[in-house]
């Protein structure tokens, strides 16, 4: 037995009805037994669709059930090949109905068979009859009457089968004409029955032509049949106008019946058109890889894209009958495993931030613990250690956030506050450093300024010199640091120094000497899987960056050294982004 697909219940989209494809009120088995019952009391050939439509519905419910009870049996350990489904009485009596049904059916075939196989004898005797009036030239006048009794008798008797009503009609057609050829009677009353009939077969005709100007097609065809019926027990017409009289009726016909096939396969085309867009509906959302949905944000992103769809198909029309509800059932599946999909994700989101939440509380904890602490080489250690860790601790749900970084950040800037009254006496000694550490950078701007030999050797003194200068103030550290790096860069764009450069000219003739296409492909492999990791971390870093927007001297810093962060990251995807390039040039 082949493990039947999991089901999940799908929030977002609320479509059950396996016949119509519409938003309907769900059928349950008890309503469905409840109307099959009521059907057996109808005539067996009214109902045909809704027993097809109920049956559909009721084992379609039945599969949902055994692939949940399926799924629960496989969850609790057993043998897949052991399980079998627990009997469903209303399946039992759903066999019950459906061969009552068949019987009826079969009984009611079976007397519309007799019935058409008598009405066919009869009609044939009544063809015979009448052929053999009309070959009995001395009496033909005698008989007129019995003729005409005759023609309605045959047009009275009911309908046979569909194959003999075109040569049944021929052969009363032709023993009708041949009746009135022959037929030695009174020239007057001849010729009022070929007016009268003349008459109202024009009257057809004119009908007949009429139909064209109509826009229900499939309507003005029914017309056409019922108007062809109507020619068949109208009598002949004179000789010299029969063919013209035909050709005219027939004209027509050719009109409407042309119409008519244009109107089905102008359907036709259309549930094929709509076949095509639903498969590929359904290949979009089944493409949609749930294992690189990391973030809330590209769930919701995601789960947007699937709305999206799901107003498609509610724009779209029916496929053939053949594959529509497969389709449909297709694309449910498909929508019910993503939400479940996405369920998950935010029950371990939750779970996560609950986690955080409880760090955090810890984090906060040792802050104020430490916050009067004296020793303080080794508590602004500690407190920089909590302050890296604090980072690295996933987001807590919204409505805590704000509470716990101010509560954070307030002990941290109670400790440094008192550590700068304390430690005044070394102010002028980083103010010191601070000037040297400007000349450095005044240094190198006029690098940039003016071109000057040497370069290499003078950058590299200038960051040794850089890197042997001692602290500088506290609240000044990050923003020299960041126009130090920003001159270094200029220079080093400038001059050609940046090592990331010489990286990516090494890079380049590694790739020129490598001629294995699929070396090159892992290769490939290996960077876009890198830069996809910095792609996530970028976000994360971003979507932190709320988180420390505190109005905090201290607390800036940090928010400092995450845009440090965050830009590093951004050089880092800008190299692999042309390491990727280089590798595909050379594919």
């Amino acid at each position: 037995m082949m493990e039947p697909e999991k089901l999940a219940e799908n929030v977002e989209l609320n479509v059950s009805d396996i016949q119509t494809d519409t938003l309907q009120t769900p059928l349950t088995k008890e309503g469905i037994i409840a109307e099959l019952e009521a059907i057996l009391e109808m005539p067996v050939n009214e109902t045909k669709e809704r027993v097809a439509s109920l049956k559909a519905a009721f084992y379609s419910i039945r599969k949902q059930e055994t692939e949940a009870e399926f799924a629960a049996f496989l969850e609790k350990g057993n043998e897949e090949s052991a399980f079998a489904a627990k009997e469903d009485a209303f399946e039992l009596r759903l066999k019950e109905i459906l061969t009552i049904i068949k019987d009826k059916k079969a009984e009611y075939q079976t007397q519309l068979e007799n019935t058409r196989r008598e009405n066919l004898e009869k009609k044939e005797a009544i063809l015979t009859a009448l052929s053999e009036i009309a070959d009995d030239t001395d009496n033909i006048n005698k008989l007129y009457s019995r003729f005409q009794q005759l023609q309605q008798e045959f047009k009275a008797i009911g309908e046979v089968a569909p194959e003999h009503v075109t040569p049944l009609w021929k052969k009363y057609q032709t023993a009708t004409e041949h009746f009135y050829d022959q037929l030695k009677i009174n020239k007057d009353l001849r010729d009022y029955d070929f007016k009268k009939n003349l008459e109202a077969k024009e009257l057809l005709v004119k009908q007949a032509e009429a139909l064209d100007a109509e826009s229900d097609v499939v309507s003005a065809f029914k017309k056409l049949q019922s108007l062809h019926d109507q020619w068949r027990e109208i009598g002949p017409v004179a000789p010299e106008i029969r063919e013209d009289i035909w050709t005219r009726f027939k004209a027509a016909s050719v009109t409407i019946n042309k119409k008519h096939q244009a109107f089905f396969e102008a359907i036709k085309a259309k549930e094929q058109e709509n076949e095509k867009a639903k498969t590929e509906i359904c290949s979009r959302i089944e493409e949609i890889d749930t294992a690189t949905l990391l973030t809330a944000n590209a769930w919701e992103k995601a789960t947007e894209s699937i709305k999206g769809m799901q107003e498609e198909w509610k724009k779209l029309g029916f496929a053939s009958k053949k594959v529509n509800n497969e389709l449909f059932a297709r694309f449910r599946h498909s929508c019910d495993d993503f939400f479940a999909k996405k369920a998950e994700f935010y029950k371990t989101l939750k779970e996560e931030a609950s986690e955080n939440l409880k760090k955090k509380e810890a984090l906060c904890e040792k802050a104020e613990a430490m916050k009067d602490s004296k020793d303080w080489k080794k508590t602004t250690n500690d407190f920089i250690a909590l302050q890296k860790e604090w980072k690295s601790i996933g987001p807590t749900a919204h409505r805590y956030t704000e509470a716990l970084w101010k509560r954070f950040i307030t002990a941290c800037d109670a400790f440094f506050e008192e550590k700068e009254k304390v430690l005044g006496a070394q102010i002028k000694t980083e103010k010191e450093n601070l000037a040297v550490k400007k000349s450095i950078i005044a240094t190198l701007k006029e690098m940039i300024e003016n071109d000057v030999e040497d370069a290499a050797a003078q950058v590299k003194e200038l960051v040794n010199n850089w890197r042997e200068t001692g602290h500088v103030p506290y609240k000044d550290k990050d923003k020299i640091q960041a126009h130090f790096n920003d001159a270094l860069k200029q220079v080093n764009d400038k001059y050609d120094l940046k090592e990331t450069r010489a990286r990516l000219r090494n890079f380049k003739e590694d790739v020129e000497k490598m001629s294995d296409a699929s070396k090159l492909s892992r290769e490939r492999d290996r960077l876009i899987y890198k830069y996809d990791q910095k792609i996530n971390d970028l976000r994360t870093y971003e979507t932190n960056m709320n988180f420390f927007k505190a109005q905090s001297k201290n607390g800036n810093s940090l928010l400092r050294d995450m845009e440090r962060k965050i830009q590093l990251i951004r050089d880092d995807i800008a190299e692999l982004e042309q390491k990727i390039r280089l590798i595909e040039e050379k594919l």
